[in-house]
C-alpha cells in the first residue's frame, strides 16, 4: 500500500450505491468531505490504506476482497462464462481484460450481461425475438433478481417499517392472530380461509372491492402467517414499495408488477422476523435455523431466507448466500447478501451437495467448499417442503445456505466439525468456465481449452484438457 496507489472509484461508487447511500451520506461516515469522496470515486485520487481499514469497520467489507474484486453485480466469472459462448470464443478476450472490464466499468458489463441473456432468451423463445421489442427478451427474473442483488438483499427503508409494526404486533404464542386484527381493525380487510374451489389455480386472493383476503386451506400454517403479512405489507407499505419500484425503473409492467411483489415477499418476512429481535435471537441460538423457526412461527425456507437480508450498517449478522433448486436442478431463488461465484446462466456444480439432500430428505446435510480462487464456504443443505402439499414426485424443494468459512465457528451446525484442518470439497461455476482440470463429475467440455483426449488412455474427467 505504500509503494502503490489503489484506483477504487467504480468499486467505491458500486459499494455506496448498493448500500444505498448518497455521497454526502458516505463522506460523513468515513470522515471526510463529500467533494473528496468524488475525486476518489472518479479515480482522481487514490484510496488510501486508512481508508480501507475505515471501510472495513463501518461496512464490514473483506479488504483484499474489495480491493482485488470489488462488488460488481457482473463479475469476472460471468463475464467469462458469457465468452466462453461459441458466438465469442474465437476473440480469445482474455480473463484480465475481462477483470478490468467487470471492476472498473461496472455498468457496461451489467449491459454486456442483459444482453446476453436477452439472447439466451431468444434462442429459447424464437417467438419473442421477431415482434419487435427487445424489452421481452429480459426475463422478468432475472431482472428482479439482479436489481435486488444490487441492493445485497438488504433494503432499509422497508427494515425499518417493518421492525417498527413487527414490534407492535410481537405476541409471544403467534404472531398470526396480531396480523389479522391489524388487518381488520387499521385496513378494514377481513382474512378468511376458504376451500381451494374457492380460489381456483391462487393460493391467496384480495378483492379490494370486498375488502376480503382469502387464503386456501391447503397452505401450511407457516405459510399462511406469511400470506397474512405480505397482505398486510402491502398495504401498510405501499407508498415506501412504490417509491422503490419507481426509482428502480423496471422496463415493463410485467417487471414492475414482480419487483412490486418481491419488495412486499421481503417486508412479510421482516415484519415476522424484525431485524434487531431476529438478529439478536440468530446470535443467540448460533444461526439454529430450527431454534429460529419455533421462536418466529415460520419455516425452513423463510428463516433461510432472512438470514440472507441481516445486513444493516452497524448492526450486521454473518452474512449468507442461499439457493433454492427443484429435483431438476433448476434454481428458483438465488440470494446473496455474501458474495459467491453462483453461475449466472447456468446450474450449480455437482460436486456442491445440495442435490444430494433430495437423496436423505428431513436430514441436514453440512459441508465445506473451496472455489477454484482458494475461497472457502461452509454450507447447509435441506429438502424443504412447498407451500401447499402435492402428492406428485417431485413435490420437494431444497435450499443450501452458506457462508464464509471464517464465519462458520459462529453456527451451531458447525459443531463438532474441526474448522483449522477440515476435508474440503473442491466445487466450481459451470463446467463451461470451471478451470479444475481433473474433474470427474465435468458434463461439459470447457470453453476455451485445448482438450487433450487420447485414443488409448481414459480419464477420470470425460473431458481433460490442457491447463494453463
Amino acid at each position: 500500500m505504500a509503494d502503490s496507489k489503489l484506483f477504487l472509484g467504480p468499486r467505491l461508487r458500486r459499494l455506496r450505491r448498493d448500500r444505498g447511500l448518497s455521497q454526502t451520506d458516505m463522506a460523513a461516515s468515513l470522515a471526510m468531505s463529500p467533494s473528496y469522496l468524488n475525486h476518489i470515486e472518479r479515480n482522481q485520487r487514490p484510496v488510501t490504506a486508512g481508508l480501507l481499514l475505515r471501510l472495513a469497520e463501518t461496512y464490514e467489507i473483506d479488504v483484499r476482497a474489495f480491493a482485488a474484486a470489488g462488488a460488481a453485480r457482473t463479475g469476472p466469472d460471468d463475464l467469462a462464462e458469457i465468452f466462453s459462448d461459441a458466438m465469442l470464443i474465437d476473440l480469445g478476450v482474455p480473463r484480465y481484460e475481462l477483470a478490468e472490464l467487470a471492476h472498473n466499468a461496472p455498468s457496461v458489463a451489467d449491459a454486456i450481461a442483459r444482453l446476453y441473456g436477452a439472447l439466451k432468451e431468444a434462442d429459447r423463445h424464437p417467438s419473442l425475438a421477431t415482434n419487435g421489442d427487445a424489452r421481452t427478451l429480459v426475463t422478468p427474473e432475472n431482472w428482479v433478481r439482479d436489481y435486488i442483488q444490487q441492493h445485497r438483499n438488504h433494503f432499509p427503508k422497508l427494515e425499518q417499517c417493518a421492525e417498527t409494526l413487527g414490534g407492535a404486533l410481537a405476541d409471544p404464542l403467534s404472531v398470526t392472530e396480531p396480523l389479522r386484527r391489524r388487518l381488520k381493525e387499521a385496513w378494514g380487510i377481513t382474512a378468511r380461509v376458504v376451500a381451494p374451489a374457492d380460489l381456483g389455480n391462487a393460493s391467496q386472493a384480495y378483492d379490494p372491492e370486498r375488502r376480503l383476503f382469502e387464503l386456501s386451506s391447503l397452505l401450511r400454517a407457516e405459510n399462511r402467517t406469511f400470506a397474512l403479512a405480505y397482505q398486510l405489507s402491502l398495504v401498510e407499505f405501499s407508498g415506501v414499495i412504490e417509491r422503490l419500484v419507481a426509482a428502480a425503473a423496471p422496463p415493463d409492467q410485467g417487471i414492475r408488477h414482480l419487483l412490486h411483489m418481491s419488495l412486499a415477499n421481503y417486508a412479510a418476512g421482516a415484519v415476522m422476523m424484525p431485524y434487531g429481535r431476529f438478529l439478536a435471537s440468530a446470535e443467540e441460538h448460533r444461526y439454529s435455523i430450527d431454534r429460529l423457526c419455533g421462536e418466529f412461527g415460520a419455516n425452513v425456507e423463510q428463516v433461510a431466507h432472512r438470514l440472507t437480508t441481516l445486513g444493516r450498517t452497524g448492526a450486521r449478522g454473518v452474512s449468507f448466500f442461499m439457493l433454492r433448486v427443484d429435483p431438476a436442478g433448476n434454481i428458483s431463488k438465488r440470494y446473496a447478501g455474501e458474495n459467491f461465484p453462483f453461475s449466472r446462466f447456468g446450474g450449480s456444480c455437482p460436486r456442491w451437495n445440495l442435490h444430494a439432500a433430495f437423496q436423505i430428505a428431513g436430514r441436514v446435510i453440512t459441508q465445506l467448499i473451496e472455489t477454484p480462487d482458494g475461497q472457502r464456504f461452509f454450507t447447509v443443505s435441506r429438502t424443504i417442503d412447498r407451500p401447499i402439499p402435492t402428492d406428485l414426485s417431485g413435490g420437494l424443494l431444497a435450499i443450501g445456505l452458506g457462508c464464509d468459512i471464517k464465519y462458520a465457528h459462529r453456527l451451531a451446525c458447525a459443531d463438532g466439525i474441526d474448522l483449522s484442518n477440515p476435508p474440503v470439497t473442491p466445487v466450481g461455476p459451470a463446467c463451461a468456465i470451471c478451470p479444475r482440470v481433473d474433474c470427474p463429475h465435468r458434463a461439459t467440455a470447457p470453453a476455451g481449452r485445448m482438450l487433450a483426449v487420447e485414443e488409448n488412455r481414459k480419464t477420470i474427467s470425460p473431458y481433460p484438457f490442457v491447463s494453463g
